[in-house]
């Protein structure tokens, strides 16, 4: 199989006739590049890739206002982690 270095644009292209795959993979290289504008904006989008990579990256961060946000649009895990991360008490142990 040869290896394909698809370009952005092209991706693009795809992701906006609908080709998911094509979102995610958008999804990734915004990751990767540590875009979280692009990240948010295909979250936006509907991509949930890219909710899943932001709540990662507010998980490692602690950010609860972020998960919130993610979770507000459209991305439940991140509603699943920041209700996770609200029931921990405050001292870190759980009774």
């Amino acid at each position: 199989m040869p290896n394909l270095n698809v370009d952005r644009a092209t991706l693009r292209e795809l992701a906006d006739e609908g080709n998911e795959t094509a979102l995610d993979k958008l999804a990734d290289l915004a990751d990767e590049a540590g875009d979280l504008e692009e990240l948010n904006e295909l979250l936006d989008e509907g991509c949930m890739r890219a909710g899943l990579l932001l709540t990662r990256r507010a998980v490692a961060n602690g950010d609860l206002r972020e998960l919130q946000r993610i979770s507000d649009a459209g991305y439940d895990e991140a509603g699943n982690q920041l209700h996770r991360l609200l029931a921990v008490p405050a001292d870190g142990h759980r009774d």
